[in-house]
């Protein structure tokens, strides 16, 4: 188990953790808000991290291949769930993201049947990296409804992209079905 191996289990094991702390936020209590907020930044920094060190020291293994994004899946997709919850997010928007990520997991296991690993796209990383954006400014509180509704359209809009980007680029992984 490397670095960023490690680095991506604590981000999975920092979830439970938000998700405890997370719930009392949008009552207006402060401090979980902004520890709810830090745990989630420190997790969202794993990610980037990990890929980093892995590309850097070539510590790239299937397993971040794998983990890696199923890691940040189960971050992201827990926070808007909670989200959902405390009413700080559309829940059409969740469900749009949520099916995209069951969309491509099921490539994935298609994928890994074939013993073919697909690694994150670029469109897949700014998906992520658009997602978790929102999910830090809609617990920081500080922008007004509207630029975080433009926050949310941005994310949904780069979570479709992504989809039909991995879903054109492993149409492939369809012929034998």
């Amino acid at each position: 188990m490397n670095l960023p191996n490690k680095l991506t289990v604590l981000r999975v094991c920092l979830i439970p953790l938000f998700l405890i702390l997370y719930p009392y936020a949008p009552l207006g209590d402060p401090l979980s808000r902004y520890l709810a907020l830090a745990v989630f930044v420190i997790a969202a920094v794993t990610d980037a991290l990990d890929g980093y060190i892995a590309r850097s020291r070539n510590l790239v293994t299937n397993f971040g291949k794998l983990m890696d994004p199923l890691a940040d899946k189960l971050l992201v997709t827990a926070a808007l769930v909670a989200m959902v919850q405390g009413a700080e997010l559309p829940a059409w928007v969740v469900a749009i993201i949520i099916s995209r990520e069951f969309l491509i997991t099921g490539f994935r296991m298609l994928a890994l049947e074939k013993n073919i690993v697909i690694a994150a796209s670029a469109w897949g990383k700014a998906k992520t990296i658009s997602q978790m954006l929102m999910i830090i400014f809609v617990l920081l509180n500080v922008l007004p409804e509207l630029a975080e509704t433009m926050l949310a359209a941005v994310a949904t809009l780069l979570t479709l992209i992504s989809a039909v980007d991995y879903v054109l680029k492993n149409k492939s992984l369809l012929k034998d079905l």
